[in-house]
């Protein structure tokens, strides 16, 4: 694959902007002046997550992942740096001026990326089969009776496998893709020197990740006297492919999920669509598997509400109560609205039209506690031992809720649907939570004998912090703030990096990365440039661009205007000549202490008399230094 040209790459980091970017993953909120949100990254229920329009990158201080709008592609996608580069020139319509890919520099590209691609290629393929090809007209004619106009299918990229069995395998073959490629991502089965292709005679429901790449495909045929094929059929896992880590519809959805603050959830590809087609976009599938934890958090970027729409199978609302229990347990909160019976979310909205479905949806949604409160309190009212059960159950669910005033209020409510003392409930659930405490605590030997209460110890001394990580530490200060305030003028009349850099001109970075961005600020004031944030968070290296992205995020923003209650709170630029001394004389005297040890080292190994007075006077000096730089620091150095 050709290189993009450096001009261009320069063009796409400066037009992506890093709020729209991670906004198109997560829900952001504005708290001072920086943007704040969950991480993607790991699960969290307080935001530490933040972004920073001024300085163009992101931060988590949970997880530690930092960058620009470009290491967050790669990152939340798992890519490249070319293809986070290709997917943020695609979402701001900058072309990239390269050569087509050839056969031999197509094998060189890894393993994930050649799958994505040959994954794009099979759902063009799939698409012009629909639209051009004379079996498309098959597929065509399902769509259109499942009540789908032309709009809907292109917006989801909707196509059609032939009934042939090597039609997509031959396509892509010619086309130069690797058959390695095709039975990797499950397009092409091999069997005894047979190949062929898993989709045929099949409408084809291309899935996409968050940033619309296509990474499997669900299938339904047409073939109604076929009882040995299966009605639908999935992509096999692959590395670009995990079901449980996916949802239906998310990508065409997120941005409505995000702005109605609701995200709909059901159970198949036409559901979705209709919905989608009848205007409520802001709709998912989980594609008849059953809810995972990595789905649930999918949905929690964008929502803290969901509301599930069942059909009007019972059976089916049963099995999938367990589900909906991981939803709570993830802080989110959980509506159900159920459908007559014989009805789902797509046949319903196609038989009452898109202004009924949507009043049908406000006005039977319920919480899912009462709804399952509801359901287990009819089903069990005649028979005390399975009503007892069903409180039980009941209880669970509540149990899962990490919010306690939530929890108070589902326990009242559960109260009267099953004619209950409120406080029995609330009784179950400590007992639970006695339980589960108690197992957590018991040994994992498998012995019969409770374990021995621990011998008393002396208290443990607090961990000591070594010389190498105090440097460091102090190192770390100093190019802290070269980054952030290098033209800053200070009470000296010069710059912070002018000031800085010259106080330290004989001080050696014994810390290698701190070493190099200092050198490289060097490098630009000796270029006659002064260095800025964009150097170093787009900086070629890795390991410069997240550190650099790491000193210029600040964790701690002041949430109110103390102003308007006449409290004056510093800002650290009100004080940065007085701090950026300090950062200096800690620096030199925590080095004045290493020197000394490794003048003491070397004293030790002296044994002309001559030579042991000569370093006994460089001892003495560095310690007239020591105490001199403590002095104004204001630490008491023994003499």
């Amino acid at each position: 694959m050709s290189l993009i040209p450096k001009e261009t790459v320069d063009q796409i980091i400066l037009r992506a902007d890093i709020v729209e970017v991670v906004g198109d993953f997560v829900s952001l909120k504005q708290k001072g002046q920086n943007m704040w949100a969950c991480c993607p990254f790991h699960h969290e229920k307080s935001p530490s997550f933040s972004v920073s329009p001024a300085k163009g990158i992101y931060k988590c201080f949970g997880c530690g992942k930092a960058g620009n709008s470009v290491q967050f592609i790669m990152d939340v996608e798992g890519t490249s740096f070319p293809e986070a580069l290709r997917y943020l020139a695609k979402k701001y319509s900058i072309e990239i001026p390269e050569e087509t890919a050839s056969p031999e520099a197509s094998r060189e590209q890894n393993e994930r990326d050649s799958q994505y691609i040959v994954s794009e290629f099979a759902s063009k393929h799939f698409q012009r089969n629909l639209h051009q090809h004379e079996q498309g007209s098959i597929g065509q004619a399902y769509l259109k009776e499942r009540g789908l106009n032309n709009a809907t299918i292109r917006k989801f990229e909707l196509g059609y496998s032939l009934d042939a069995w090597s039609d997509l395998t031959d396509a892509a073959l010619k086309a130069g893709y690797q058959q390695h490629f095709l039975e990797a991502t499950g397009l092409t089965i091999s069997k005894e020197d047979k190949r062929y292709d898993r989709f045929r005679g099949r409408v084809m429901f291309p899935i996409h990740n968050l940033s619309g790449r296509v990474v499997g495909f669900g299938a339904r045929t047409l073939k109604s006297n076929d009882k040995k094929s299966p009605k639908y059929l999935n992509s096999p896992e692959s590395e670009i492919y995990h079901k449980s880590n996916v949802l239906y519809g998310l990508y065409q959805a997120k941005q409505a999920i995000r702005m109605q603050e609701m995200c709909y959830l059901v159970e198949g590809y036409l559901d979705v669509l209709s919905l989608h087609q009848g205007g409520i976009e802001n709709v998912v599938a989980s594609s008849g598997t059953s809810l995972t934890e990595g789905q649930i958090k999918l949905i929690g970027r964008y929502s803290h509400n969901i509301t599930v729409l069942y059909d009007g199978d019972a059976a089916g609302i049963k099995a999938s109560l367990r589900g909906i229990d991981l939803i709570l347990e993830n802080g989110l909160n959980v509506s159900v609205v159920t459908f007559p019976e014989g009805d789902d979310p797509d046949s319903y909205i196609r038989k009452v039209g898109d202004t009924a479905f949507k009043a049908y949806i406000k006005e039977h949604a319920q919480d899912f506690i009462s709804f399952k409160a509801s359901l287990y309190a009819a089903e069990t009212k005649d028979n005390p031992v399975r009503k007892a059960e069903a409180i039980r159950e009941i209880v669970t669910s509540i149990a899962k809720i990490p919010d306690s005033i939530k929890r108070t209020v589902f326990f009242r409510s559960c109260s009267l649907i099953f004619d209950i003392d409120e406080q029995v409930l609330i009784s179950e659930y400590n007992k639970m939570q006695l339980q589960d405490r108690q197992q957590q605590q018991q040994p994992k030997t498998g012995s019969a004998f409770p374990p021995e209460p621990p011998m008393p110890t002396e208290p443990e001394p607090e961990e000591q912090v070594s010389e190498a990580d105090m440097l460091k530490r102090y190192e770390r200060e100093i190019v802290r703030m070269l980054l952030n305030y290098p033209n800053r003028v200070l009470d000296e009349g010069m710059t912070t990096c002018q000031y800085m850099l010259e106080q330290l001109e004989d001080v050696e970075f014994r810390t290698p990365l701190y070493s190099r961005l200092v050198e490289l600020v060097k490098e630009k004031l000796c270029d006659g440039t002064v260095p800025s944030a964009d150097d170093f968070i787009n900086y070629p290296d890795q390991q410069i661009r997240t550190e650099a992205t790491n000193l210029l995020s600040d964790p701690h923003e002041l949430s109110h205007n103390w102003a308007t209650h006449q409290i004056f709170v510093p800002h650290e630029t009100d004080l940065l000549s007085y701090g950026a001394e300090r950062a200096v004389l800690r620096l030199k005297w925590r080095n004045v202490q290493l020197l000394i040890k490794d003048e003491m080292e070397k004293l030790r190994l002296v044994t002309d008399p001559n030579e042991q007075i000569n370093q006994l006077t460089t001892i003495r000096t560095l310690k007239m230094f020591e105490v001199q730089i403590a002095e104004l620091l204001g630490i008491v150095v023994s003499r």
